[in-house]
């Protein structure tokens, strides 16, 4: 019987070897930094500077004259911020009206715009659709029309004379007096069953200069029409980030649903959504900063009117620095509405979290017989 000398493995010093490694990455690093210093310059020339010179304003009494970092600029803590939550007079009370106007967009868009764009996105992904390439660009087509261009139609279509009031009187009805109606919908529906002043409670407590009743009024009928804008702008650009989710949903998945007995809802609902689940992550949060952050409408559409019922935050912290030259109470409305986007945000991502499945719903996917040897604990 013959031996075979295996040959011992060459020993390396590992103090040179991890010289090397670090070698190596050293200069990947020096490398991947040239790369992106260009870009951080610029972010920080043009993003990051800014932010926190407008961080300094919110905090200073600037009045737009000269540097905001001269010395004849004071800095005067939390006053800017007091005088739009607790003071209680009239920027106050805007900053309520807008708020609450931004809150029922958000609320009525936001739901709309992702369920509408889901919806879409399934039809025009089903193989029996002809011309599906079609319905895909006419749908997207007004996500890349211009803002102010769709503003114009919308303010045509929706005039008091227009074809939207037109087609309404053809069926029996008469259409309101869209952008200069500044009741709120809610309060319009109450009416119509008696209800036209609501309870003490909620006339006489107030948070941010308006009443909970105020609250509660619903969208005006002038926001309800810039929301169907909204919604209609939208859906088409949210439905090409479902449809491309969509490609890459298991087929086999779905085909043992099929086997399974299960019908078309019951795997839409159990098998597809839960693994789109990181795409509507996406599409809520994009969905809630734009909602929150809606300007260009407001501005080439409604100025704010009728009596204040289209402003939104975004559109008063403008009005507050760059018409009534109050700076200060401009920069900070802005950063209010960035820790609101902050915490919808981190609330949203808290909800569509990852789950880990309970012993009790594993217990009842496992077979009887496994159960019964107590197989799971």
């Amino acid at each position: 019987m013959t031996a075979t000398a295996t040959p011992a493995a060459p020993v390396t010093n590992p103090s040179s070897r991890r010289r090397r490694t670090s070698g190596l990455r050293r200069g990947e690093g020096v490398a991947g930094w040239i790369f992106v210093l260009p870009i951080l310059v610029i972010l920080g020339v043009f993003l990051f500077l800014p932010v926190l010179m407008a961080l300094w304003v919110s905090f200073s009494d600037w009045s737009g004259r000269g540097s905001p970092l001269s010395s004849n600029v004071s800095f005067i803590g939390l006053d800017n911020y007091a005088a739009i939550t607790v003071d209680g007079g009239l920027p106050t009370r805007d900053f309520g009206i807008a708020l609450r106007n931004n809150s029922w967009y958000v609320l009525l868009v936001v739901p709309l715009q992702t369920a509408i764009s889901l919806f879409l996105a399934v039809l025009v992904s089903r193989r029996i659709l002809r011309g599906r390439g079609f319905f895909r660009t006419a749908f997207y087509f007004p996500s890349v029309t211009s803002s102010v261009a769709i503003v114009v139609l919308w303010l045509f279509l929706f005039s008091f004379t227009g074809p939207v009031n037109a087609i309404i009187a053809a069926l029996g009805g008469e259409g309101p007096n869209w952008f200069n109606d500044p009741r709120g919908i809610v309060h319009i529906a109450l009416g119509q069953v008696g209800i036209t002043a609501g309870p003490d409670w909620l006339v006489d407590n107030r948070f941010l200069g308006i009443s909970w009743w105020e609250w509660l009024a619903g969208p005006s009928v002038a926001m309800s029409a810039l929301i169907l804008m909204a919604v209609f702008t939208t859906s088409g650009t949210f439905m090409l980030l479902f449809i491309a989710a969509l490609q890459n949903v298991g087929y086999e998945l779905t085909e043992a649903g099929m086997m399974d007995g299960a019908n078309g809802w019951q795997r839409f609902w159990r098998i597809t959504l839960p693994q789109l689940r990181p795409t509507l992550f996406t599409v809520l949060t994009l969905g809630l900063i734009g909602c929150w952050q809606v300007f260009d409408q407001i501005y080439t559409g409604t100025q704010g009117g009728p009596a204040k019922t289209t402003m939104t935050p975004a559109y008063l912290s403008y009005s507050a620095a760059f018409i009534n030259q109050d700076w200060g109470v401009g920069a900070a409305i802005a950063f209010i509405l960035f820790l609101i986007i902050i915490a919808f945000t981190i609330f949203q991502r808290w909800v569509l979290r990852e789950r880990p499945v309970s012993r009790r719903r594993i217990r009842a996917m496992l077979p009887q017989g496994y159960r019964s040897k107590g197989g799971a604990r």
